[in-house]
């Protein structure tokens, strides 16, 4: 974890030797690949559960079809 600290703080100091503008720019940056990195995340889980569906793994129901069930 050591390790992590010092890439993190050298990735501050680096940051904190940009212009302001720069600063924000970086922010814009990094929150876009955040976005997209989620999109992808969430895109593979799509695509797993539809796999899983069609594997017959999962069901759809409703709140109650789940209660009906769980209750035999």
């Amino acid at each position: 974890m050591g390790e992590k600290t010092s890439s993190l703080q050298m990735a501050l100091e680096t940051v904190d030797g940009l212009t302001l503008e720069e600063q924000e720019m970086l922010l814009e940056i990094v929150h876009r690949r955040l976005i997209e990195q989620r999109r992808s995340e969430l895109a593979g889980e799509i695509a797993a559960a539809r796999e899983a569906y069609r594997r017959g793994e999962i069901r759809r129901g409703t709140v109650e079809d789940l209660m009906a069930e769980l209750a035999e």
